[in-house]
């Protein structure tokens, strides 16, 4: 396993980013980061693919970079999405142990979770992940791991993840088109919990918030498992088009003023501080406030975490998690946003940082690429060579078929 090569695509609405490592033999359990590489993306708006042939060009462009730079071939990929349309639910599934003795074994999960996924959803969705909470077993609730335990009735509580079928169908054909096999598609901000948050925090409470660029996307996990997951139809873009509104200025000036003045906290900067926006590319002078900019930023700061507080009501998580938020993506770096999100979210918060790999670049560790080195360890916990993460989808693991299935139901569609 140590010999093969991992590779991660993560399809964001702004960048296409391409990380290649395998197992770092000195530190088992650990990723050697090959490269890391992001290309503009073409194609692709709000998560969702809109041309597939400006898509496939700028995905070949990300895999010939990283090619280049890991110096070996790139032939299978794990890839993550931020598809808006997602839906999160829990389903019950229930079965009677099937041997005369009452022992359990991976079989009765297999069944138990596939009557799990008798949920209901429109037609045009596909289940892309059934991620078990707990099991029971004869009444007694709770159970991680019922291999091996004794009794006549089995039940499990999962979490079903389903996405529009057209969608990854249009993935799975940009990916193959480019001549990569396909692994799995994963949600992207499962292949983040991955990268950042530890087990403490996972057994705890928290909740991981990926701001990209169109869309922000979080996962609450309690108790080592998923309890819920959400994609949110809004994201740092949407904080730059405000900008280029009120300053009445360009995208491209909007942008590098949010990049290197921005700030989601207004009472943190003076009303007596101004920028002329010539000097960051404007055709004209303009005298404009850094207040001004503060207070154009708060807003719609305000409003993602509105939305994920929004979701945290609906598990009875609101204020609630001990752990608190940790946030990562390329929005996550935008100053001020910690305190706005201790504020907004009454909750600690701080950005993730990505554990458990070797890199000799500062560019693996950058929260941006989290979901592409998230996908490398998504790899990593299927091979069975995960260390710590392997306790982070074990269920999934043990009754693992889903993952496969999807992958040969997409290699089914081309021609």
């Amino acid at each position: 396993m140590s010999d093969e090569i991992l590779v991660g695509i993560d399809l964001g609405t702004n960048m296409i980013r391409v990380a290649v490592g395998k197992t770092d033999e000195s530190a088992p359990g650990s990723l050697r980061i090959l490269a890391c590489v992001e290309e503009p993306s073409e194609g692709i708006s709000k998560g969702s693919i809109v041309g597939i042939e400006n898509a496939i060009s700028s995905v070949s462009r990300a895999l010939e970079a990283a090619e280049r730079m890991a110096g070996a071939p790139l032939e299978r990929a794990w890839i993550g999405i931020t598809e808006p349309h997602i839906i999160s639910e829990t389903s019950r599934g229930v079965v009677g142990v099937s041997r005369s003795d009452g022992e359990i074994h991976s079989e009765d999960l297999d069944r138990a979770v596939e009557a799990s996924k008798t949920v209901r959803a429109p037609s045009n969705y596909q289940i892309l992940h059934v991620l078990p909470k707990a099991f029971t077993v004869d009444g007694q609730t709770g159970i991680k791991d019922p291999i091996g335990m004794t009794g006549i009735r089995l039940e499990v509580e999962a979490n079903i993840i389903q996405a529009l079928s057209a969608s990854l169908k249009n993935v799975s054909k940009c990916i193959y088109r480019t001549g990569v096999e396909i692994n799995d598609i994963i949600v992207g901000v499962l292949a983040s919990a991955l990268a950042v948050l530890n087990q403490r925090q996972k057994e705890l409470g928290v909740v991981l918030i990926n701001i990209g660029g169109a869309t922000t996307s979080m996962v609450v996990m309690e108790e080592g498992e998923v309890l819920h997951l959400a994609v949110i139809p809004i994201g740092s873009e949407h904080i730059t088009n405000d900008l280029a509104i009120g300053l009445r200025t360009s995208i491209d000036v909007a942008d590098r003023v949010k990049r290197e003045i921005g700030n989601a906290v207004p009472d943190s900067v003076s009303k007596r501080d101004e920028i002329d926006l010539a000097e960051y590319g404007s055709l004209t002078s303009e005298i404009v406030s850094k207040r001004f900019v503060a207070d154009v930023i708060q807003a719609r700061v305000q409003e993602i975490f509105e939305k994920v507080v929004n979701e945290l009501k609906k598990i009875r998580r609101d204020g609630m998690l001990p752990a608190g938020a940790v946030l990562t993506g390329g929005g996550s770096k935008l100053a001020g946003i910690v305190e706005a999100a201790k504020t907004e979210l009454r909750l600690p918060a701080a950005i993730g940082e990505t554990h458990g790999i070797v890199s000799a670049t500062d560019t693996a560790t950058d929260p941006s690429f989290s979901t592409a080195i998230g996908l490398l360890k998504w790899g990593l916990e299927m091979s069975g060579d995960g260390g710590e993460n392997r306790s982070m989808f074990s269920g999934v693991k043990k009754v693992g078929k889903m993952f496969g299935g999807i992958g040969k139901w997409f290699k089914g569609l081309m021609p």
